[in-house]
């Protein structure tokens, strides 16, 4: 294959376009969140993944299954972590079966803030998705994002 392989532009100008689609709408949610309850898409995307663990058998997610929900370092997500306990959304306490594992769960006023926030989110990533489906480049990746149901087994 050489650089100017048909089947390498098609590659290379396909993830152009997701590229552009995932900028476009991170970029709407961040103007939304921010605005509207001072949080970052990451600090939502935090908290939402937090929010779904549960106290039984293998509910609590260790800090690298925590960074890969949130797609970041497992270092970036401890700096993050840090971040939202200190603003009192997140507490940290020990694993009451392993001594050297942290559980992060979400508190109250994390809770009540992602009840806030995520009608602002969902909007948000509503508008950035039908602008983003009027862009000819755009509108199959947004027709395979409708499409997608991860709820299904």
């Amino acid at each position: 294959m050489t650089a100017t392989d048909p089947a390498l532009t098609a590659l290379a100008s396909g993830w152009a376009a997701l590229s552009l689609l995932y900028g476009r709408i991170e970029a709407h949610l961040e103007r939304a969140l921010q605005s509207a309850h001072d949080l970052s898409v990451r600090e939502y995307s935090l908290l939402d993944v937090l929010s779904r663990q549960h106290d039984r058998e293998g509910g609590h997610l260790q800090m690298k299954q925590v960074a890969d929900a949130v797609v970041l370092s497992q270092s970036a997500t401890t700096r993050l972590v840090a971040r939202l306990e200190d603003r009192g959304l997140l507490s940290r306490y020990l694993c009451p079966t392993d001594r050297r594992g942290i559980y992060t769960d979400v508190t109250d006023a994390g809770l009540k803030l992602l009840r806030e926030a995520r009608p602002t989110n969902d909007t948000a990533l509503r508008k950035a998705l039908d602008d983003a489906a009027r862009n000819p480049e755009l509108a199959p990746l947004v027709t395979a994002v409708e499409a997608m149901d991860l709820t299904r087994g």
